[in-house]
């Protein structure tokens, strides 16, 4: 199949299951759109075993193989999907709230990522640095899950610009991790293994590059935005921005999701508000809306029909169910320790650890990440722990969180 096919075939999918969803499961859009996909997934795997002729299953796992997820993620929806969510978060609270997002995205990353991949070891016999690459993937929140949840949960302003700016940066920055573990986890085509000393200039360049042409590229576009007043010609240029800006950044070797997030805030704000007349602010506004909700039903229709990419087997289940708990592990270390570090200079409601804890959804992200791996003896095991990982958190936590979150972020947070 050509790319236009799979593309047509994905959006029809998303569509006929975003119907079954909405007429009768009646989920949250993208969650019920996954869960309709595993049920057709299971369906197809079902009737295969029923009239093995049809070969059904072998069909829809070359549509899978042709999918190429990881690709089709990490180098074209992440950019519009990043963008999409960085545009709606405002610079004014996220400054507000810039210390809890920078100690989680970065010290919490680390935290979870060691947790995470020293458990992984233990649980599989794994080498440690290769458990560490699994850490570094399990680790990063998923902005597309988390802030689709936001939508529905209704949180204080603080509580919600915390998790939103969370999830957008340490996606960036676990990214940055993931590559400089694989780096030194895996010899290089030309069987050398990265130093540390090439891993730092890596995290260095990646993180510090992507933000700064992030900001520069989101610079140039809003100061051309300033010299015009046709907003059909405005979503262009923001379209052109999160399009070209990721490619260029894939292109520089610095971190493009990074540079996504970047650039969508400050066109989000600063351009928001100097740039863009009324009537442009609305289209723009619809525009990205609508793009993230499209490019979401795909993504998690992806993710369900993925299934037929996964090898289960007996250890590589029992390994999944355990890292559910660890992942939980983690991330409750992720948001814990920067709480309890800034806990003496501000003061926090009693839900903000719970309700980050429980709302740090695990996605898409993850899953291309670990697919994107190279072929070993261990790839297998940690694409199956990492999809029942991802699958536990945006079903089971996913459909939970906003109920918590209600029950625990009504009270007033102070400042």
């Amino acid at each position: 199949m050509n790319i236009l096919q799979i593309t047509s075939l994905l959006i029809v999918l998303a569509g006929v299951f975003g119907a079954i969803n909405y007429l009768f499961l009646k989920l949250p859009s993208s969650i019920g759109i996954l869960v309709v996909a595993l049920f057709a997934s299971f369906a197809a795997m079902g009737l295969d075993l029923l009239i093995p002729s049809l070969g059904l299953a072998d069909q829809v796992r070359g549509f899978v193989s042709d999918l190429e997820f990881s690709d089709a993620l990490l180098e074209g929806m992440l950019g519009l999907l990043l963008f999409a969510g960085a545009l709606h978060v405002k610079l004014s609270d996220l400054r507000d709230q810039w210390r809890v997002v920078a100690l989680m995205a970065t010290i919490g990353v680390a935290l979870s990522t060691v947790i995470a991949g020293v458990g992984f070891s233990w649980i599989t016999g794994m080498p440690l640095l290769i458990a560490l690459v699994f850490g570094a993937l399990i680790s990063p929140t998923d902005p597309v899950a988390v802030l689709g949840v936001l939508r529905a949960a209704n949180l204080q302003k603080s509580l919600e610009t915390k998790i939103a700016g969370e999830s957008l940066f340490n996606d960036g920055v676990g990214y940055v991790v993931f590559l400089v573990l694989v780096g030194l986890a895996f010899p290089s085509d030309h069987g050398h293994a990265a130093t540390l000393a090439d891993a730092a200039t890596l995290f260095f360049q990646e993180a510090v590059g992507g933000a700064v042409l992030g900001l520069v590229l989101g610079w140039l576009t809003f100061r051309v935005m300033r010299l015009i007043d046709d907003y059909s010609l405005e979503v262009l240029l923001t379209l052109g921005l999160a399009f070209g800006g990721y490619e260029l950044a894939v292109w520089l070797h610095v971190s493009a999701p990074i540079m996504a997030v970047c650039a969508g805030l400050l066109i989000g704000d600063v351009g928001a508000k100097h740039g863009m007349s009324e009537e442009t602010r609305s289209y723009v506004d619809a525009f990205w809306k609508l793009i993230d909700e499209i490019l979401n039903a795909v993504l998690f229709l992806m993710i369900g029909v993925e299934f037929f990419a996964i090898a289960f087997s007996m250890e590589a289940f029992t390994a999944g169910i355990l890292s559910i708990a660890l992942a939980l592990v983690a991330r409750l270390a992720a948001v814990a320790v920067p709480v309890l570090i800034l806990s003496p200079f501000r003061t926090f409601s009693t839900g903000v650890i719970p309700i980050m804890t429980w709302g740090g959804l695990k996605g898409g992200i993850s899953v291309a990440l670990a697919l994107s791996l190279p072929e070993t003896e261990w790839t297998s095991l940690i694409l199956t722990a990492t999809y029942m990982v991802v699958l536990f958190s945006i079903i089971v936590q996913g459909l939970t969180v906003a109920r918590l979150a209600k029950r625990l972020g009504r009270e007033p947070e102070l400042e």
